[in-house]
């Protein structure tokens, strides 16, 4: 039983050794009849995932700031039933405060950022680049 347990130890920690040595990032090269992209120059496929990720994004934060004011109402409705129940909750009230400020401070990036994303310069209505120099500008 004991030389059983030593293998299966030494399997173990062999098996180990091999799984950290192995490369985890990938590598790619371009193809023999890709057509070579000088140093520096972004894709038009680039720009477009860039474009569609900042879009999503932008979605993802409007999202966020449609539920903060629930998110507030609520965090101040258990924050006056603890201070009910006798609880300190000044640190609490304090963070929520401060929350509160921070949303009302980046309210008016978000919606500036709006006429970049309505206006979408250098990108057609399905996200293609029409306009790569102009894409570049926006997504950089």
């Amino acid at each position: 039983m004991k030389m059983f347990f030593k293998k299966t130890v030494l399997f173990a920690l062999v098996a180990a050794l091999g799984v950290a040595a192995m490369p985890f990032v990938g590598a790619s090269a371009a193809g023999q009849n890709d057509p070579p992209t000088p140093q520096g120059e972004i894709s038009n496929e680039r720009l477009e995932q860039a474009w569609a990720r900042q879009l999503r994004t932008y979605e993802r934060i409007g999202k966020g700031f449609e539920r903060n004011d629930e998110f507030i109402d609520r965090a101040q409705n258990l924050i006056d039933k603890a201070a009910a129940n006798g609880k300190d909750v000044s640190a609490l009230q304090a963070a929520l405060d401060a929350f509160e400020a921070a949303v009302t401070e980046a309210r008016p990036v978000y919606e500036s950022a709006s006429g970049i994303v309505n206006s979408h310069q250098g990108f057609d209505e399905k996200g293609k680049v029409i306009d790569a120099e102009l894409a570049k500008e926006i997504v950089t």
